[in-house]
């Protein structure tokens, strides 16, 4: 515990003193607060005039599905943190520095990791308040079990957001370069894409095409939230009008999680390899 503390203070100190980290770090909450803005949107869909808040999106236990699902599109910002955090090690030279200081290069390794999860931590715990505020506030059902049901959402949400911290990270310490890690992230959600189209068209079939890609990085780590818009209730009542069932969600299965656990172990090694092996 000791050593935790000590570790997460080198990496705080470090973040506190970054301006633009600071910058991205409030910006993302403060966004994340403007959820409740959500409440007010409304639009139409052909005749149908949809007012959101009158879908259900703030009764629990949907609310831990949809706000985390919508916390999930502001992980832009932490992202850019993250790399920053690796990059600026080699920008700064405090990674030769850090070791000269009495840090073994695993000691390094497990700062940045931990500072990784404080950071999720931090998020979805802030997610898990305003959504029990909001829910409070607007939700129709609030008995205690009602409330915490489907709160598995929330695990998922800090897993997702360590799953692609720790790919960030790795492709930080492989490209020592903030845009070309950022850039290569970007370029593999495509290729993931690709690999999942040719093994679907031109392969196998769908099922078969998401069974393998389901062990792919960021698919398995983008499977953790699916989206909740096919269960809203206007949803599913444009799905009975064209005799669709829309919603089809039925949990998130115990593998996912397994498989992005797996991942983050992977990213985690080969940051460690890379800093072991490579001349600083």
């Amino acid at each position: 515990m000791k050593s935790f503390i000590k570790l997460i203070n080198i990496e705080y100190y470090k973040i506190k003193h970054h301006k633009l980290s600071r910058i991205l770090f409030l910006s993302y909450f403060v966004l994340l607060s403007g959820i409740a803005l959500i409440a007010a949107i409304k639009f139409k869909l052909g005749h149908i005039e949809i007012h959101l808040a009158e879908q259900g999106i703030f009764n629990f236990p949907y609310i831990w599905h949809f706000n985390t699902w919508v916390a999930d599109f502001l992980t832009f910002f932490l992202a850019i943190i993250v790399v920053s955090m690796v990059t600026n090690e080699y920008n700064f030279r405090t990674v030769k520095q850090n070791l000269i200081d009495g840090l073994t290069k695993k000691e390094f390794i497990l700062s940045k990791f931990y500072f990784l999860v404080v950071l999720a931590f931090l998020a979805t715990l802030f997610v898990f308040v305003i959504s029990l505020i909001l829910g409070l506030s607007y939700s129709d059902y609030t008995s205690t079990g009602i409330i915490f049901k489907d709160l598995y959402f929330l695990p998922a949400f800090f897993l997702k957001l360590l799953g692609i911290f720790s790919f960030i990270m790795f492709l930080g310490f492989l490209f020592r370069r903030s845009a070309i890690a950022l850039g290569f992230f970007f370029i593999w959600m495509i290729i993931e894409g690709i690999i999942y189209g040719l093994l679907r068209w031109q392969l196998f079939n769908k099922e078969i095409a998401t069974n393998i890609s389901q062990f792919l990085p960021y698919t398995s780590i983008k499977s953790l939230l699916p989206e909740p818009i096919s269960r809203l209730n206007a949803a599913k009542n444009i799905g009975k009008q064209i005799g669709e069932n829309i919603d089809k969600f039925e949990g998130i299965p115990l593998q996912n999680f397994i498989i992005v656990f797996i991942w983050i172990a992977i990213f985690v090694y080969f940051s460690y390899k890379i800093l072991k092996k490579r001349d600083l």
